[in-house]
């Protein structure tokens, strides 16, 4: 049996690391290479770096900002935000990023995730998907939750899948910061309807939370942000409380 991630997010604005609720009211929440290398040295299986208004800015992810986390940590190291290109990836894995995560972009050009699959491999290549729940259906959001499309979170969950990508980086924007429990019914389904693995964002607000989003969300890996940010739940002792109720974790 595979063993369950812990993956802090950074969220990161203008050099700085972030967080807000439903994607709104940013607050700051610290250096990013600092955190970085908190997590890195206190139990983190990976880190998420986001660069959030790099799409809406229409720019490029911060290279310089990668290159400097990536020094800093041993542990596997996902980067997103304005990527759109073989080229925009090309660069941030010779800065240090083990995987990259597209989202607006690949929904605009599907492709892509074809292209990257082939050339880097789809264990580098993460889809995230931001979704809102509106009238029952899980719609995709793109350029930070803010344009609702049409598209339905599970087709394009099957389809990113088919394209080559190697995980989901699922936020349900219902729960973003919350800290009222994952979305579990839904990973749960994409769980049951995808073969990769599924990483778990939005919602986590107590240890509970990351129980059950592996037990009953059945997610291979939970993300979270503010919890960690504000020191509110130890990595290590989440690690224990998740050994003391029969889940399998790195240690």
């Amino acid at each position: 049996m595979l063993t369950k991630r812990i993956i802090p997010c950074l969220d990161i604005k203008n050099g700085r690391t972030v967080k807000g609720v439903n994607f709104l009211d940013l607050r700051d929440a610290g250096d990013p290479v600092d955190l970085a290398q908190f997590y890195a040295e206190n139990g983190a299986d990976e880190l998420v770096f986001l660069d959030i208004s790099a799409t809406e800015e229409k720019r490029k992810t911060l290279a310089d900002l990668v290159l400097r986390i990536a020094e800093k940590v041993n542990i596997p190291f996902t980067v997103g935000g304005g990527i759109s290109s073989v080229e925009d990836v090309d660069v941030l894995l010779q800065c240090g990023a083990d995987k990259v995560s597209i989202n607006s972009s690949a929904v605009k050009r599907p492709a892509l995730i074809n292209e990257l699959s082939a050339k880097f491999g789809s264990q580098c290549v993460v889809v995230a998907i931001d979704a809102r729940q509106i009238d029952n259906e899980w719609k995709v959001h793109l350029v930070g939750g803010k344009i609702p499309t049409k598209l339905n979170l599970f087709d394009w969950a099957k389809e990113v899948e088919t394209r080559g990508a190697g995980e989901i980086l699922f936020t349900s924007m219902n729960n973003d910061g919350t800290k009222s429990g994952f979305a579990n019914e839904a990973l749960a389904q994409l769980s049951e309807e995808l073969n990769i693995p599924i990483i778990a964002s939005g919602g986590a607000g107590n240890m509970q939370h990351f129980a059950d989003t592996f037990k009953l969300g059945k997610a291979d890996a939970a993300l979270a942000a503010s919890v960690f940010h504000f020191k509110e739940i130890a990595i290590s002792n989440l690690k224990d409380f998740l050994n003391n109720k029969g889940i399998l974790v790195r240690r």
